[in-house]
């Protein structure tokens, strides 16, 4: 994949905006527990990047995916990892069956005020009994003249407290697993719906819900595409998340790397820098190379998407070199930090609190390993 100058103005823009808009409000949302989502999409649509690759006819920029890998890794540039994932949940989880599989009213109706900033979306597929086996899925929309009645319970919703509404996995039959389930676009101002914030570990800038609903009455025409075919949709929405999320994690990963060599740099320990030792500049070294094979995974697993390629391998390798990358870069460093790599506000303490979750969420790392098992034809069968 070749960046542009096109593709650098964008990234130039998205840094700004974070420095700006994102970071120096950080402390403060981390506190709160939320950032403000409805009055920082705003901003994010009026400069389009809230619906990068979507249709010009309902306010997106009509660009590839390439873009939207570029603003991701750009949105590294913030100092928590809550905000970014509010973000990317909006333009890469909850819309992209929407835009693809969607009717045209539909998109009217969500899908371009969500481009704008006026709405907030979230995406629900986990369950209390069903994470990343998506397949066993309980909350169930049974159908009763022109509407969808839905019950059941979903859980760990990003933007769960704030959204105006849900792209929502639900069986909507009693046939095979595979085939049962469909996305619904639910309002989350409908009666019998109700919220529980959840408390995190990290992300703590970005909500976290319990969603339950209650006979909750859904119009028929809500339904994303054919009944039926929700799980194949929101299996395509997964690589577009996965890849959002290893490109997301590509400069906050660099950062960590960079923040602790300025640091050893200057910290003195028995009269000479702590990165004269070689035990730290050779494993700066080699985590920042592990980094750069990231990157190249990474970059070549979207060009293969926007070429129309199958990339379930890739998104997935992606997606689990990114999630123990976070988990191996952030605790290597914080540990040439030393006592100060445990205090709450260190940049690097940050992300080995936020960064956990990228080898939990969008997939366990479990998952992408059977995938990719799978895949690779070594997969025992049952």
């Amino acid at each position: 994949m070749i960046l542009t100058d096109e593709h650098r103005l964008m990234a130039e823009t998205v840094q700004r905006f974070v420095r700006e808009e994102i970071n120096p409000h950080v402390p403060e949302w981390e506190r709160a527990g939320m950032f403000p989502a409805h009055e920082l999409f705003p901003k994010l649509g009026e400069l389009g990047l809230l619906g990068i690759k979507y249709e010009e006819d309902y306010g997106g920029l009509g660009l590839d995916f390439t873009y939207s890998l570029v603003m991701a890794e750009a949105l590294g540039e913030a100092n928590c990892g809550g905000v970014p994932l509010g973000i990317g949940v909006q333009t890469d989880m909850c819309t992209p069956a929407l835009a693809r599989f969607g009717s045209s009213e539909l998109k009217a109706e969500y899908l371009a005020p969500t481009i704008a900033g006026t709405l907030v979306g979230c995406i629900g597929v986990s369950e209390p009994g069903a994470g990343s086996d998506v397949a066993s899925l309980r909350t169930s929309a049974r159908i009763d003249g022109d509407d969808y009645v839905i019950n059941g319970t979903k859980m760990w919703i990003t933007n769960g407290l704030q959204a105006d509404w849900c792209c929502l996995l639900v069986n909507t039959g009693d046939g095979p697993v595979h085939r049962n389930k469909s996305l619904i676009i639910v309002p989350l101002d409908l009666p019998g719906i109700t919220r529980a914030k959840i408390d995190k570990m990290g992300m703590l800038s970005s909500d976290t819900a319990q969603l339950f609903f209650d006979d909750v009455r859904v119009p028929r025409r809500n339904l994303i595409g054919e009944e039926g075919k929700g799980f194949v949709y929101q299996m395509q929405q997964f690589q577009e998340e996965r890849l959002w999320g290893a490109a997301r994690n590509l400069r906050t990963l660099d950062r960590m790397i960079d923040e602790t060599i300025e640091y050893t740099r200057q910290r003195k320990v028995f009269g000479k820098a702590l990165l004269d030792n070689q035990a730290i500049h050779f494993r700066l070294a080699e985590l920042r190379s592990e980094v750069e094979a990231l990157r190249a995974l990474t970059y070549r697993g979207v060009d293969e998407y926007v070429a129309g390629n199958e990339v379930t391998r890739l998104a997935s390798m992606a997606k689990l070199k990114s999630g123990r990358l976070m988990r191996e870069v952030s605790d290597s460093c914080l540990q040439y930090w030393g006592g100060m790599g445990y205090t709450a506000d260190n940049y690097v303490s940050q992300f080995y609190r936020d960064g956990r979750l990228s080898s939990i969420g969008g997939g366990a790392d479990e998952i992408m390993l059977t995938i990719i098992a799978k895949l690779e034809g070594t997969l025992p069968r049952n």
